[in-house]
C-alpha cells in the first residue's frame, strides 16, 4: 500500500502565490510519474501538471509561465508552485502518483485533494 499526504492549499487573494506538496510513502520500490490534476465545480478532473522519472514535465496550457512543478526523489515529494493566482484556478487539487510497487507490479494513487480558493 502506498499513502500520499498533499499539504498546502488554502485561500489566496488574485495575483498570490501558494505551494503545494504530496508526500508518497508505503511500498515504494520506484516512482514512475507524479502530477497534479485538479477539478472545479460542475467541471471534470483535468490535468495541471505532471512529471516523469525521466524528467519530462507537462503543463496544461492555462498555467504555462504560472506554475512550477518539482520533485524531491529522496523523499518521494512532488510540488507545485502556483504564481499569479487567478480566480478560475479555484478547484480542489489532487496529487496523483504511478508507482511500481515492492511486489513489481505498477499502481496508480490519488491524493486526497486539496482546495485552492482564489479569491479577493
Amino acid at each position: 500500500q502506498v499513502q500520499l499526504v498533499e499539504s498546502g492549499g488554502g485561500l489566496v487573494q488574485p495575483g498570490g502565490s501558494l505551494r503545494l506538496s504530496c508526500a508518497a510513502s508505503g511500498s515504494i520500490f520506484s516512482i514512475n510519474a507524479m502530477g497534479w490534476y485538479r477539478q472545479a465545480p460542475g467541471k471534470q478532473r483535468e490535468l495541471v501538471a505532471a512529471n516523469t522519472s525521466g524528467g519530462s514535465t507537462n503543463y496544461a496550457d492555462s498555467v504555462k509561465g504560472r506554475f512550477t512543478i518539482s520533485r524531491d526523489n529522496a523523499e518521494n515529494t512532488v510540488y507545485l508552485q502556483m504564481n499569479s493566482l487567478k480566480p478560475e484556478d479555484t478547484a480542489v487539487y489532487y496529487c496523483s502518483v504511478m508507482v511500481t510497487a515492492t511486489d513489481g507490479y505498477e499502481y496508480h494513487y490519488w491524493g486526497q485533494g486539496t482546495q485552492v480558493t482564489v479569491s479577493s
